[in-house]
């Protein structure tokens, strides 16, 4: 597939009709696809991935390159670069995908009335999901490969900054498409970086769509969350946290937040604010924040953090309320518990946060108290993703509480229908 290209704002509207009749047909193929074929088009996905990795990693230079000369930060690189361990990633995640259960037909619940009728509650596949993604390349195969397990038509809106990646990598979707014997209108890429396609999407390509799915900063997100004509599932950003309460092994408690905010900064489960319980603070505060300046992190402190190491940036009011995406925390001393999940309720975006303790009770306490879509006990928020959850993969972290929250994966891409099997019962007067 030739690189997208501009396409003439007159013909954006026609071009992404099609794609929207085209998907919709795939869909109503692919909600009565048998899993054996699916998992046979996820399995040659899979291979085509590994067999043109050297292709992939051409077209990706090309991406870097644009990037770098557009001045891009270092974590948007990050996001954007593809290597040998990053493909086979992409590769095994469509395997273990295949190897999850077929969502698709599973009875949720069964249940006989008095008057004979039996009622199930079916999981369905939504239709056609629309996903508008930015810099990760990877989305092109997590989300190609969760919406064809969940039976779901999709189309994809990558990035002008990820284009030549993205059709490499959609290339192989097609592929094992077509080796399967199921439509390769079910995995469509849009071709043309016309930002007007977005404008089209929203609008729900005259009745094609049926979800919206952005991935990206919290300008895309923000944009789609307030002109999408059809339901949207999205964050406007990760404002994670680690909290280290005064029962917390420090040890532990240096490990998790040093890997929380530096195995990967740009990514949305990174944490971005430590609290440190005032009780522990003395033995524990120092260390923390020297951990974290040695692993090559800015750290922004309050009074309390900047007098414990003189390379402390002082802390602006902003910086608690700042998904950094960089190698930059915010720090700050906390009275407690109810202090620490009171600063997360006001600057926390209900993202993902996390608790270091040995205290089983004030563990329960923050656990069920922080009403964020994942929360954790003593371990990293960088854990945050649909691959570790088992997922095999996701299309990206849910914030909202309406059908789909955290990792969405293939059964956050389903719904239901109500089967009832009667014997020719009817309803009296």
């Amino acid at each position: 597939m030739d690189a997208a290209v501009k396409t003439p704002q007159a013909n954006v509207a026609s071009v992404m009709a099609d794609l929207g009749s085209r998907a919709r047909s795939a869909a109503r193929i692919l909600a009565k696809a048998e899993a054996k074929a699916k998992n046979e088009a996820l399995a040659a996905m899979a291979q085509a991935i590994r067999s043109a990795a050297g292709a992939i990693l051409a077209a990706n230079e090309k991406d870097i390159a644009a990037a770098k000369g557009r001045d891009r930060p270092a974590s948007f690189v990050d996001r954007l670069t593809l290597d040998p361990d990053r493909i086979e990633a992409m590769a095994g995640g469509l395997e273990d995908i295949a190897a999850l259960d077929d969502p698709v037909g599973d009875v949720i619940a069964a249940w006989d009335r008095p008057n004979g009728l039996h009622i199930e509650r079916v999981r369905t596949p939504l239709g056609v999901i629309g996903i508008i993604y930015e810099s990760r390349p990877n989305v092109t195969a997590d989300a190609g490969g969760l919406c064809l397990k969940s039976g779901n038509a999709v189309i994809l809106r990558g990035g002008s900054e990820s284009q030549h990646s993205a059709q490499a990598i959609h290339a192989c979707l097609a592929e094992g498409l077509k080796k399967a014997g199921l439509p390769q209108d079910a995995i469509q890429l849009v071709p043309t970086t016309d930002r007007a396609a977005v404008g089209e999407m929203l609008k729900g390509l005259n009745g094609s769509i049926d979800v919206i799915v952005p991935r990206g900063g919290r300008s895309l997100v923000a944009r789609v969350q307030e002109e999408a004509r059809v339901p949207v599932f999205a964050h406007l950003e990760g404002i994670c946290h680690i909290y280290v309460h005064a029962a917390a092994d420090l040890e532990m408690a240096r490990d998790i937040t040093v890997n929380a905010k530096m195995r990967r900064p740009g990514i949305c489960g990174a944490a971005e604010t430590l609290l440190v319980d005032r009780a522990c603070a003395d033995a524990g505060l120092e260390p923390l924040v020297g951990a974290l300046i040695d692993a090559g992190c800015e750290v922004r402190g309050d009074a309390r953090t900047q007098s414990v190491n003189e390379r402390v940036v002082p802390a602006t009011p902003g910086d608690w309320s700042t998904e950094y995406l960089e190698p930059v925390i915010s720090v700050k001393v906390v009275d407690g518990l109810e202090q620490a999940m009171d600063h997360i309720a006001r600057y926390g975006s209900q993202h993902t946060d996390a608790i270091v303790t040995g205290d089983e009770a004030a563990a329960d306490a923050f656990l069920n108290g922080v009403d964020s879509a994942i929360v954790l006990h003593n371990a990293s928020t960088q854990f945050a993703d649909g691959g570790e959850f088992g997922m095999g993969a996701e299309i990206g972290i849910a914030t909202g509480k309406m059908h789909a929250r955290g990792p969405v994966g293939v059964e956050q891409l389903t719904s239901f229908k109500y089967v009832v099997r009667g014997a020719g019962q009817t309803r009296p007067g």
